[in-house]
């Protein structure tokens, strides 16, 4: 039978597990950012404008791809006078080959903090071998950005989930490169389309993903894109986890919008906003 102290401390227990899982489901994202390739066609049109509209949304940090041609202290200065910054770019692979000390230069001026190489090209794929190469390449390549004083990510599509002389490329990335070195942006529609749960790899490489693609994928038995919280990515499951991801940033990408992207991009945001993980 209980007696009366180990009563009132199984009570106390019971009060303080239902405040710390109030606690946890009252959390909500601080900054909500964007990738920029959402709006790449207003964009060519529209530099300017096109960040403007997207500040006006509410968006706090944006994720470029390519710059239009814009010098990077006129892309800073447009950020600045819209209240945004721009943690991080996508870089593709020819250009940290090519042009590394370009991107790292443009880098500091605009104020990214992280350098992401968002694609491998198909030739460059094949056996696991090329994976392992391509692995060494960003172990190489993280370096010289490290001692820049910069940080260095690699994005994934559905293609790094596809077996591979029997493992996925994706856990070779994950094995060969050197966590001091290179980091992962998760897109979570890629992931998910690759049949993949974001967690199995929270779980089994913790503090890998400072940043994520928040990209949603309508219900089934459809898979194309959709604004977030109208598909079937639960992502208050997957942010309650962002603490042991390690997760920073939070990108609304959407490839494909039904109408204006812009509209895409505020359903997106007014559901990130309010949603409690």
């Amino acid at each position: 039978m209980m007696d009366r102290r180990s009563f009132i401390g199984a009570v106390g227990a019971t009060v303080l597990a239902q405040r710390l899982g109030a606690f946890a489901a009252d959390r909500q994202l601080k900054r909500i950012g964007m990738q920029l390739y959402t709006v790449r066609t207003q964009l060519e049109k529209d530099f300017e404008g096109t960040i403007a509209k997207v500040a006006e949304i509410g968006y706090k940090e944006v994720e470029f791809f390519t710059y239009y041609g814009h010098d990077p202290k006129e892309v800073k200065a447009i950020l600045e006078r819209h209240g945004l910054t721009s943690p991080s770019t996508h870089v593709p692979m020819k250009d940290l080959r090519d042009k590394l000390q370009q991107t790292i230069d443009a880098a500091h001026i605009i104020g990214h903090e992280w350098i992401v190489n968002p694609w491998v090209d198909e030739e460059d794929r094949g056996s696991i071998e090329n994976w392992k190469r391509i692995a060494a390449f960003l172990n190489q390549t993280a370096m010289k950005v490290q001692a820049a004083g910069l940080k260095f990510a690699y994005h994934n599509h559905d293609f790094e989930f596809k077996p591979t002389d029997g493992r996925l490329p994706y856990d070779v990335l994950q094995a060969d490169t050197d966590p001091k070195l290179v980091q992962f942006e998760m897109d979570l529609y890629w992931i998910t389309r690759g049949g993949q749960d974001p967690l199995k790899y929270f779980n089994k490489f913790p503090g890998r993903y400072p940043l994520v693609h928040v990209k949603d994928m309508e219900k089934p038995p459809g898979h194309n894109f959709t604004e977030v919280g109208r598909g079937r990515i639960d992502f208050k499951r997957i942010f309650a986890q962002s603490e042991k991801a390690g997760i920073q940033h939070y990108y609304v990408e959407q490839d494909e919008t039904p109408g204006s992207p812009f509209d895409s991009l505020k359903i997106s945001y007014d559901y990130l906003k309010t949603l409690k993980y």
